[in-house]
């Protein structure tokens, strides 16, 4: 719903005051970056995949995502640079560099709003502290960036916390406030349950 490839059950989705039905898909698409958590990149290289294929395509713009994303230096450590050619499915590369570029695709020609569902979920250390430094920068640019994760080192670079279950919105707030809560609501059940426990099932939500 958020990225208009599916109509909202209830009320609307608004970019710039207008539902996102009404955008055409071309105009939207510059506006909306998406990082999808099955990650699918095509046969091409590097450099039109996280072009998004665009006809005529700048390479400035795909440098600058791929700094913006992280990428720079593991794409240039591919056996072609951006001129890798990556098959099928992207089939020549790990799942957490298949992530990575993707990110930068996400990021390509600077858009607005940023969705990204499970950005880490394949992702090693230096992945993730990539990630994490391109979500302070967008932060930082006034782009808005939404991101559904399990991980509590992920949560706590948000602002706002939405806590989903079954399809259904059961908390929202600063993440502080909603992990204080969470852990009196443990600790009222079990008063032996220790601090660290607390937080983790504190941040287990779906969010």
């Amino acid at each position: 719903a958020l990225v208009g490839a599916w109509p909202a059950a209830k009320g609307k989705v608004c970019l710039d005051g207008a539902d996102l039905q009404q955008w055409s898909r071309s105009a939207l698409g510059k506006h909306i970056g998406y990082l999808p958590q099955e990650i699918e990149l095509f046969d091409g290289t590097v450099a039109e995949n996280i072009s998004r294929f665009e006809d005529d395509s700048d390479f400035n713009k795909v440098l600058a995502a791929s700094q913006q994303a992280g990428t720079h230096q593991l794409i240039l450590e591919l056996s072609d640079g951006y001129n890798t050619v990556l098959g099928p499915d992207g089939e020549s590369l790990s799942s957490g560099q298949k992530q990575r570029i993707a990110l930068a695709r996400a990021l390509y020609d600077n858009p607005f709003l940023v969705i990204l569902d499970e950005p880490n979920s394949n992702l090693d250390t230096e992945g993730e502290l990539q990630l994490n430094e391109t979500i302070e920068k967008l932060k930082a640019e006034g782009s808005i960036v939404v991101f559904v994760s399990h991980r509590p080192q992920l949560l706590e670079k948000a602002n706002m916390l939405l806590v989903m279950n079954q399809g259904e919105m059961k908390a929202f707030g600063s993440p502080e406030s909603l992990i204080n809560a969470a852990k009196k609501q443990n600790l009222a059940i079990n008063p032996n349950l220790n601090k660290t426990q607390a937080t983790s099932i504190g941040t287990k939500p779906q969010s």
